[in-house]
């Protein structure tokens, strides 16, 4: 299991604009400031509760559950029909480095979300090597949220995450789950690894929500 996180690891019906297929494009999320308690660092340290998964890409999906049990699926040639953006955005580890101006590329949950018919609050990520996170789904839509393939201008690597990865870089990092498998959609919230002992359901850094109350 694993995603950079702490100790070496970690209403209504949802109406989505339709996405446009084929269309490429650039998001600035970068912000350049630094929330409470963090430090700002150069590198990209690869912290992890496991082993790193290695998935070949011509194996890979990606499967959206809905709460009624619909489940939609997207090999690695589906999800490359999706729509494909550049995101330059900064990155709040819990375990306290944040990392400035990092450049992906990748499909927005929006697009995946187009063809899913939910009114569910919750989302419990599943990724390959068995790691878990849970995520309020409005934190993955309105282009807040994408399946990430490409870091630098280059395939994502298996340390980081690829062949595809969460990435919500609103929220604290071990909520970009590494290595993305499934979507598990519900009307009650589960927690997912870290989650479960002891750190914060929701994971907002400008807010210090590392801990559990």
């Amino acid at each position: 299991m694993s995603a950079e996180g702490p100790a070496g690891g970690p209403a209504g019906e949802l109406r989505v604009p339709p996405a446009t297929r084929g269309f490429t494009g650039r998001r600035r999320e970068r912000t350049e400031e630094l929330p409470p308690g963090q430090y700002r660092t150069d590198d990209f340290p690869v912290l992890s509760a496991g082993p790193t998964p290695r998935v070949d890409t011509g194996e890979w999906r990606f499967t959206i559950t809905t709460e009624t049990g619909s489940s939609h699926h997207w090999d690695w040639n589906g999800l490359h029909r999706l729509p494909r953006t550049e995101v330059v955005t900064d990155l709040h580890c819990v375990t306290r480095w944040s990392k400035f101006g990092t450049r992906w590329s990748g499909h927005p949950l929006d697009a995946f979300f187009a063809s899913v018919s939910t009114s569910a609050e919750h989302a419990l990520v599943t990724c390959y090597g068995g790691y878990t996170t849970n995520l309020p789904v409005a934190d993955l839509l309105g282009g807040r949220a994408w399946i990430a393939t490409g870091y630098d201008g280059e395939p994502l690597a298996p340390v980081h995450g690829g062949p595809a990865r969460l990435l919500v870089p609103h929220l604290y990092l071990w909520k970009s789950a590494k290595w993305v498998r499934s979507l598990t959609l519900s009307t009650a919230e589960q927690l997912g690894f870290w989650e479960g002992v002891g750190y914060h359901a929701h994971g907002d850094p400008w807010r210090e929500q590392r801990y559990a109350l």
